[in-house]
């Protein structure tokens, strides 16, 4: 087994006051020929909310809650947190790693899929902020996708049946659910895992499990939210709110949205549905409630522990449904590499 001497969270990154929403949209986009105009349509959501999107403040609950099951359960790791895009950098943290000393770290991304821009690129960005910290850089492995593990899948269940609660009593149990994932360019979704299509047949399997799970609702369907870029490159749809105006259309009683596609409320959930899609339902007279997701559920938050102690001590993976548990380690044909990325603003 392989002898680790620190953990790492890596994550997207988001600005902490307005003053950081334009150089961090600047970072997602950069080399991609994005138009500031552009940036400053997709700025505007942030400062709805004060320019913070809420991520930075979910990863440090996160890892505070990891360190302290990692402790609970005789896990002796130092733990470290480094963004993709924005403060604390990634490349800052790993110089930071090798100046401590760590040789052999493992890693946990706030993405629970296959594809490039969930897993692929986060192992690009790694090997970079190694590159960057020079010759004493630890070794850095990712650990695996965990769309099926019992501690993501059971936390969106009960998140389905507490969001169910708060529609009106009439339509409690007379409602739609609708699973939400951010949308990838079609040819991304395509290229994403080994056989090719992994990123929407994970989604697709993590909505039906938790759908099983919750016990509620009619009928579900998967759609995609966060669109972006030109208009002549296909992404995975349908987009969520073409799917509210299709369930209005024919008579649905109620939704329920589970953003299945991420792991926090952040601001893409904030904003695409807890604005855009509300405001919609209720154009439509369409009752909505939205499940939370899994945060700093005392289960996923074993359930990263529990992935750890997978590669420390061998503890056999668990995975829910007919996909078992995914490679622990990606090849080098894994999640689409050298897909095309997103030409625009998150």
């Amino acid at each position: 087994m392989p002898c680790y001497d620190a953990f790492l969270l890596v994550s997207f990154g988001g600005p902490e006051g307005p003053d950081d929403v334009i150089p961090f949209l600047q970072n997602v986009t950069r080399g991609r020929g994005v138009p500031r105009p552009r940036l400053e349509q997709v700025a505007e959501h942030y400062y709805r909310f004060g320019g913070v999107s809420p991520i930075n403040a979910q990863c440090r609950d996160l890892l505070a809650a990891v360190e302290k099951d990692f402790a609970a359960s005789g896990i002796d790791l130092p733990v470290y947190w480094g963004n993709r895009n924005w403060d604390p950098m990634l490349a800052g943290t790993v110089a930071a790693m090798a100046a401590d000393g760590r040789q052999h770290a493992i890693a946990f991304v706030t993405s629970a899929y296959s594809s490039y821009s969930s897993c692929r690129q986060y192992l690009e960005n790694i090997e970079q902020a190694r590159a960057e910290a020079g010759p004493r850089a630890p070794r850095i492995d990712k650990l695996r996708p965990y769309f099926n593990h019992p501690g993501f899948v059971e936390p969106l269940a009960d998140a389905v049946r507490r969001a169910a609660e708060t529609l009106p009593r009439s339509v409690q149990d007379d409602f739609d659910l609708v699973f939400t994932a951010h949308s990838i360019p079609e040819a991304m979704a395509a290229a994403s895992g080994p056989a090719g299509g992994a990123y929407p047949r994970q989604l697709a399997e993590a909505a039906r499990l938790v759908a099983e799970r919750a016990g509620r609702g009619r009928s579900w369907r998967l759609a995609y939210q966060s669109r972006s870029g030109p208009p002549s490159v296909p992404w995975l749809g349908p987009d969520v709110n073409d799917c509210l105006t299709e369930l209005a259309g024919s008579g649905s009683a109620a939704v329920v949205l589970v953003p299945v596609g991420f792991i926090s409320d952040h601001l893409e959930v904030a904003y695409d549905l807890d604005v855009e899609a509300a405001q919609l339902a209720g154009r439509l007279g369409l009752p909505l409630a939205r499940a939370a997701t899994p945060g700093t559920d005392p289960r996923f938050v074993a359930m990263v522990t529990e992935l750890v102690a997978e590669r420390l001590s061998g503890q056999a993976p668990r995975a829910l449904g007919d996909l078992g548990p995914s490679p622990g380690v990606c090849g080098s044909g894994c999640c689409g590499a050298g897909a095309a990325r997103p030409q625009a603003a998150r």
